[in-house]
């Protein structure tokens, strides 16, 4: 039922590293033309790497795993293009919708293929207001047996209780080169991740171990937003919390909640955090790649050699 483009198909058969990508970030994530700048750097960063970029979308109706360039165009393009998480792909698929996957329906739908590696931004979480609003991102985390490389949390979201949902859930938070759970846009949330690697040979490593122990949950592989581009802490803190009285002054509620404080940060931000979104998007990419690489070769040192003939 999934389809690959030939080039993403081709790739698994020769069992070349494969990253996914989201296009929700490209279709409602960011505005035109920052989503075309966002594509452009995040294919290149896994492209550099050494892997092939493979971006998730529902393309007619059909669950799709890598996007042709055309169709790749429309989704830029962004008219007629639904938001599509885990729950709605079987309505996307039946009423042959084109839909944008976030993080959640990409994790589902590559849970489904050979794919082993994503790379997004952010993942979502625990809310502020209200604490029961929780992001699909975290079920299908907990039960997707992937790599997802991200910059943590958005930093909108109660980063301690999202932390504490991902400990519940059995979900390793594997900080690649720092010890804290980076706040997405800002370095740090002064959290404690719950390991740390140092190569992408060491995640994979880690990877591997979580496999062979039987565990069906991701392994999240978390990064601090390139440091030329984050916003400090204490600054960042100040412009979500300014976001969030404007959005329930406004009564703001739902799946719109979030693109919402993400303009209001953008705006109070002088557009920063979008500069920083960009960023972290090429190197989670890039990072991604080079641990899609490392699994492959993992799996080629592991290929036991043909026994030799007797004589």
């Amino acid at each position: 039922m999934i389809r690959h483009t030939p080039d993403v198909g081709e790739a698994l058969i020769q069992r070349r590293p494969v990253v996914a990508l989201e296009s929700s970030v490209l279709a409602q994530g960011l505005p035109i033309p920052a989503n075309r700048e966002a594509a452009e750097r995040m294919m290149a960063g896994v492209a550099g790497a050494g892997a092939v970029a493979a971006v998730t979308a529902v393309v007619d109706g059909v669950p799709t795993i890598g996007l042709a360039p055309d169709e790749l165009e429309r989704f830029l393009a962004r008219e007629g293009i639904r938001k599509v998480s885990s729950r709605d792909l079987a309505p996307a698929v039946a009423q042959r919708a084109c839909g944008a996957t976030t993080v959640a329906a990409t994790l589902s739908l590559i849970a489904r293929s050979d794919v082993r590696v994503f790379a997004t931004g952010g993942i979502g979480g625990v809310h502020r207001a209200p604490p029961f609003d929780e992001s699909a991102d975290l079920v299908e985390l907990a039960r997707s047996p992937r790599v997802v490389v991200c910059a943590g949390a958005k930093s909108i979201l109660d980063l301690p209780a999202t932390l504490e949902r991902l400990e519940t859930l059995g979900v390793p938070v594997i900080g690649y080169r720092c010890r804290e759970f980076p706040a997405f846009f800002s370095v740090s949330s002064a959290l404690p991740v719950s390991a740390v690697a140092e190569t992408p040979d060491e995640v994979a490593a880690i990877e591997r171990a979580h496999r062979a122990l039987g565990r069906q949950e991701a392994l999240l592989v978390v990064q601090p937003c390139p440091a030329g581009a984050a916003i400090p802490r204490d600054e960042l803190e100040g412009a979500v919390a300014a976001a969030l009285r404007e959005a329930a002054a406004l009564h703001v509620r739902g799946s719109n909640v979030t693109p919402f404080l993400l303009a209001a940060v953008e705006r109070a931000t002088e557009g920063r955090s979008r500069r920083a979104n960009l960023a972290l998007l090429e190197a989670n990419a890039q990072l991604a790649g080079r641990i899609a690489v490392a699994l492959g070769r993992d799996d080629a040192a592991t290929v036991p050699s043909p026994s030799p003939r007797a004589s």
